[in-house]
C-alpha cells in the first residue's frame, strides 16, 4: 500500500515537472513568436525625404534614441539639424512620429520594446527629393561580361582515348577569366584562340572568384582531333527583353527591378558594358499554373535603335543612361515616389507595353513586407485587370521592371511571378532600386 502511494505521488511529481516545462515552452515560443512580428513590423531601414514632413506610423510598442551617424563618436554639445539634433532625439512609435531632416545625412536608431527590451537597430537615411517618369516600355537588352565567364568545367577525350579533365580542381562555374599570360582577356573567341595556339604550355588565369581576384594555372591538352582544349564552357554576353521602370530627370534610366544572372551558374553577371536597343513585342505566350508565360521581342542590334546605355547591373536592377529622344517621347509626366512606410494594401496599377503603347492596367497589392531578407519580394501583388488576365494569365517573363503606381506615386516595379499562380507576383520598392 506504502508502495502504490509512493509510486501515484512520484507519477503526480513528474507530471507536475512536465506540465511545468510545458508552459514555460509554451511563455517561451509565444513571446519569440510575438517579438518576431513586431521585429518584422519596423524595417532596418527607414527613408526619409529632405525638406519634407514625413510621418512614420509603424504601431509599435517600442521607442529609442536616434543619432545622427557622425555624433556617435563625437563628443560634442548637441546641435539642431533641421528639426532633427545631431546629437539625441527621441523616438517613440507607440504614436505616430513627425520628422524633418532639411538635407541629405544618416541616422542610427536603437529600438527598445516598452524602451527596455532591445528589438533593433534602424538605418535613418534622408534622402534627396526626386521625381520620375514612370516608362512601362519594352527594352532590348544586350550585356557584355567583364572578363570571360565560366560556366562549366568538364573533361573531353584525348588522341589516344585517354580522358583529360587539364581545368578540375583550377577553375570553376561563376569564375570571371580576366587575363591569360598578363594578357588582358576580351572575349571568348580571343581565349579560345589563345588556348588553341598555346602548344600545351602552361596557362596563367587571373580569375575573379566571389569577389577576390588572384591566379591559377593550367596546362591545355589535346582532343581526338590534336586541337588544344581546356575543358570549360565560357559564355561573354547575354540578351534579353525586359522592361523600363523609370526615368529620372538627368534621363538616367533604371529597370527590371532585379539583376541579369547567368543562366547556367545563377550568379550575377559582372558587366563590362551594355546597350539598351528598342525592341518590338511580337509575340505573348499566356501564363498558365505551373508554367510561366512570355513577351517575345524582335530586337534588330544596330547602332539605329539603340536607346541608351547600360553602365550597372546590380541585384536591384539595370541602370544606365537612355537616348533624349526615349525620354522626349515618353507619355508620362513626372511623378513623386512613394516610401515602403507609405504603401498600402489594396488598389494599385502597373504601366506595362503588350506590343503597341504602354498601358496602365489595375493590380491589388496583397501585402507590404517592410522587413524581408529577399530585397526584390517586398511588394507582393496580385493582377485583377480584366483585360491583362485575358491577353497574358497575369505576370509574365519579359513584364519584369513595370512600374506599380499607388495614389499618383511610383511605389516600385514587377519583379518575379508566382510559378503556380500567374495572377500573383513580387516586386521591389522603388527606394531600392534609387539606392544605385
Amino acid at each position: 500500500m506504502e508502495r502504490n502511494e509512493i509510486d501515484c505521488n512520484g507519477r503526480l511529481l513528474l507530471y507536475r515537472k512536465i506540465l511545468y516545462i510545458s508552459l514555460i515552452l509554451s511563455v517561451c515560443l509565444t513571446f519569440i513568436s510575438a517579438y518576431y512580428t513586431l521585429w518584422n513590423r519596423v524595417p532596418s531601414t527607414i527613408m526619409v525625404r529632405a525638406g519634407m514632413l514625413e510621418t512614420l506610423d509603424f504601431n509599435l510598442p517600442a521607442s529609442g534614441e536616434m543619432y545622427r551617424e557622425e555624433a556617435i563618436e563625437a563628443s560634442g554639445q548637441a546641435q539642431t539639424y533641421g528639426s532633427l539634433q545631431e546629437r539625441s532625439v527621441r523616438i517613440d512609435f507607440s504614436n505616430p512620429v513627425t520628422v524633418k531632416a532639411n538635407q541629405v545625412d544618416n541616422y542610427k536608431l536603437s529600438l527598445k520594446l516598452f524602451g527596455i527590451i532591445p528589438l533593433k537597430d534602424v538605418d535613418v537615411k534622408i534622402i534627396q527629393d526626386v521625381k520620375l517618369k514612370p516608362a512601362g516600355i519594352p527594352i532590348g537588352i544586350y550585356v557584355k561580361t567583364q572578363g570571360v565567364l565560366v560556366v562549366g568545367v568538364g573533361d573531353f577525350e584525348g588522341e589516344q582515348g585517354q580522358t583529360h579533365e587539364p581545368a578540375k580542381y583550377v577553375l570553376q562555374a561563376g569564375d570571371y577569366i580576366l587575363e591569360m599570360n598578363e594578357e588582358e582577356v576580351a572575349g571568348k573567341k580571343q581565349l579560345i584562340e589563345k588556348i588553341s595556339h598555346s602548344e600545351g604550355q602552361e596557362i596563367v588565369f587571373k580569375i575573379k572568384r566571389d569577389g577576390e581576384v588572384f591566379e591559377v594555372s593550367a596546362t591545355p591538352q589535346t582532343n581526338r582531333n590534336g586541337e588544344y582544349k581546356m575543358g570549360i564552357w565560357v559564355r561573354d554576353n547575354a540578351q534579353g527583353v525586359g522592361t523600363m521602370t523609370y526615368i529620372d530627370e538627368n534621363s538616367c534610366f533604371g529597370a527590371l527591378g532585379h539583376g541579369i544572372n547567368d543562366v547556367d551558374t545563377s550568379t550575377l553577371m559582372e558587366l563590362s558594358n551594355g546597350t539598351l536597343y528598342h525592341t518590338e513585342i511580337i509575340g505573348i505566350t499566356k501564363g498558365q499554373n505551373g508554367s510561366p508565360g512570355e513577351l517575345t521581342g524582335f530586337i534588330e542590334y544596330d547602332d539605329d535603335n539603340i536607346m541608351g546605355t547600360i553602365t550597372a547591373n546590380t541585384v536591384k536592377g539595370i541602370f544606365g543612361v537612355c537616348s533624349e529622344d526615349v525620354t522626349r517621347s515618353n507619355g508620362y509626366d513626372y511623378m513623386p515616389i512613394g516610401l515602403k512606410q507609405e504603401i498600402k494594401q489594396g488598389p494599385a496599377q502597373i504601366i506595362s507595353s503588350l506590343g503597341g503603347k504602354a498601358e496602365t492596367f489595375d493590380v491589388e497589392i496583397t501585402e507590404i513586407r517592410l522587413e524581408n531578407d529577399d530585397i526584390n519580394r517586398g511588394i507582393v501583388l496580385e493582377i485583377t485587370d480584366p483585360d491583362l488576365l485575358a491577353v497574358t494569365g497575369g505576370i509574365v517573363q519579359g513584364m519584369s521592371g513595370s512600374p506599380i503606381i499607388q495614389d499618383g506615386k511610383i511605389i516600385g516595379a514587377v519583379t518575379h511571378v508566382l510559378v503556380n499562380d500567374p495572377t500573383r507576383g513580387y516586386g521591389i520598392f522603388i527606394e531600392n532600386m534609387l539606392e544605385h
